[in-house]
């Protein structure tokens, strides 16, 4: 019975990817409302599919996103704060146990990169990873917006949005760089100050990965063809990676370049020079 029901299992399975294979091959990839020299633009740019803020102004789809992460992650925060942190036991749960574990990971990080003076940035890792972390999953949600043109689309990640990119980057900046003006005084700042290039690398460094998975995943439910089964596998694995790596390299960043700004420079003492007499010249 096990062996029959196992081969009927398997030709139903068979017999349900081959039905998708020929889907993808038969059905014809035109029919595109719009090219897609304008779909990958706007993707990058969202010049047209704007949203409707209150009514107020147009704004782009990221930014709604945003509000939204943040909003979520605000209550989630006021919910574990007042009820579940005061529950917790000696013998953690499985909910204390995860928490447990990604605050020690953010603690650790910071302590072995800044030795001194990480409780600000303990918290400040903490929150950018979360929220990077978070906030690329959220596009996996699909939520359906209607634009002021009147077409429906999907709010996209808000790091994949250059303006969310480019704050996010501004402000780790900031947070080296007057985290080494407390700590180390004008030596920290101007230590933390010659690398003028670390809030565009960074901003860049996000958007340019988060857009490039939104670009293949775009790209990929562009044509009819191949939009069946293989935009949930690359927009899946695209997502996923992103998130985990993203929130690591700029919480490691921010934690290195931290570390190195809050450290006491002191300047190297001169060396004093010997004067030679008369007798030791002449000899």
């Amino acid at each position: 019975m096990d062996k029959k029901k196992r081969t009927r299992e398997l030709i139903v399975f068979a017999v349900i990817v081959l039905a998708l294979l020929a889907g993808c091959l038969l059905t014809p990839s035109g029919g595109e409302s719009e090219p897609i020299q304008e779909v990958m633009r706007d993707a990058v740019l969202h010049e047209q599919n704007k949203v409707s803020l209150f009514g107020l102004i147009e704004v782009n789809p990221g930014l709604i996103s945003a509000y939204i992460v943040t909003g979520i992650l605000i209550v989630f925060a006021l919910v574990c704060r007042l009820f579940v942190i005061p529950k917790f036991k000696y013998v953690p749960g499985r909910f204390q146990l995860v928490l447990e574990q990604i605050v020690g990971m953010f603690d650790g990080l910071a302590e072995g990169s800044s030795p001194r003076r990480n409780k600000f940035l303990r918290a400040y890792i903490f929150t950018a990873g979360v929220y990077i972390f978070v906030s690329t999953l959220f596009e996996l949600l699909g939520i359906q917006v209607v634009t002021t043109s009147g077409h429906a689309v999907s709010l996209p990640a808000p790091l994949s949005d250059i303006n969310g990119a480019i704050a996010l980057g501004v402000m780790s900046y900031g947070v080296i760089l007057f985290g080494g003006l407390i700590a180390a005084g004008v030596g920290g700042f101007l230590h933390a100050l010659k690398d003028f290039s670390l809030p565009i690398s960074m901003s860049f460094r996000l958007f340019g990965a988060l857009l490039s998975g939104a670009l293949v995943t775009e790209l990929v439910y562009y044509y009819a063809a191949l939009s069946y089964v293989l935009p949930v596998i690359v927009g899946v694995m695209f997502t996923l990676l992103h998130a985990l790596i993203q929130a690591y390299v700029l919480t490691m960043l921010v934690s290195t370049f931290y570390g190195e700004s809050t450290e006491k420079h002191e300047k190297k003492p001169k060396a004093k020079k010997v004067k030679k007499s008369r007798s030791e010249t002449a000899a």
